[in-house]
């Protein structure tokens, strides 16, 4: 499992993450009025850095949180955080709250109020070649009405999650009305007669960077790709299911329900367009 590293961001400074507190009347720890990200790093070099916080700033815009910073002082934010931790493949946890506020109160505090800013950085493993795929299981999606924003307020995540956790899953997937949303913690992309499918943005799903990153991919080495509605019955009758998550890239799930998705074993479409993803991380010495 991942495990954090020291040097985090708090508040403008760079400090010993065992140092940074953080105000009980926050309104993260109050109501989980906050947003995060996480971006992926490989070789030291932050991957899908625009697209993360693009989505940072919209969540930020649709909770009527004021950003913080400028894109300049996020990417250097990102670097310090990556260089202070000594680079290599890690993800870089970003969080900004609306603030901390003198009482309980579920009205917005007063402008005046400065938004809570922490980062933090942990280690990513690249899964080892005969660790590829992973069982899924499928859940009622419970969550509200705007998945959209990447917001902190997670519950109904986790309790999913949980659940795979005790079935021997790696991950939840979620159907509300009949149709596929998304996993606990992933987008989904189906494969159907070699075409990807991946359900269209909207209040239900999170835009998902890195299912735009390997829609990209594919449409490099000649895969189309689609976005359509995916119903329950078209979930379970494709040829291959992905799952795509900034520290997991796409990963190709083998069993749903307790039934093998093709013959059991990553399809011919996931290695083609996984080839064609990899290339495009960046590259280079790990420290």
């Amino acid at each position: 499992m991942a495990s954090p590293l020291r040097t985090a961001w708090f508040n403008d400074s760079f400090m010993p993450l065992a140092e940074v507190r953080i105000s009980p009347l926050d309104r993260a720890f109050l109501f989980g009025d906050a947003v995060y990200e996480v971006i992926p790093v490989y070789a030291g070099q932050a991957f899908l850095l625009d697209p993360h916080l693009d989505r940072l700033d919209r969540s930020l815009q649709e909770l009527h949180i004021r950003n913080p910073y400028r894109r300049g002082e996020w990417i250097h934010i990102i670097t310090g955080l990556i260089e202070q931790n000594g680079g290599g493949n890690l993800s870089v946890y970003l969080q900004v709250s609306r603030g901390a506020d003198t009482g309980r109160d579920h009205g917005f505090p007063p402008d005046g109020v400065q938004p809570t800013v922490f980062g933090m950085v942990s280690t990513m493993a690249e899964p080892h070649p005969d660790q590829l795929g992973m069982r899924a299981i499928t859940l009622p999606d419970q969550r509200w009405s705007r998945c959209d924003i990447k917001s902190t307020a997670l519950l109904a995540n986790l309790l999913a999650r949980q659940a795979a956790r005790g079935a021997g899953a790696g991950e939840a997937i979620l159907l509300r009305d009949g149709h596929l949303t998304e996993g606990s913690a992933s987008s989904v992309i189906i494969v159907e007669r070699g075409a990807l499918i991946r359900r269209p943005d909207g209040p239900e799903v999170l835009p998902g960077t890195t299912t735009a990153a390997v829609f990209a991919a594919a449409a490099k080495v000649g895969v189309a790709c689609r976005d359509e509605m995916i119903s329950e019955q078209r979930l379970r009758q494709a040829d291959e299911i992905w799952i795509a998550a900034a520290t997991r890239g796409i990963t190709p799930v083998l069993e749903l329900d307790g039934r093998k998705i093709g013959d059991g074993r990553p399809g011919p479409v996931w290695r083609k367009v996984a080839a064609a993803f990899e290339a495009m991380k960046p590259h280079g010495t790990t420290h």
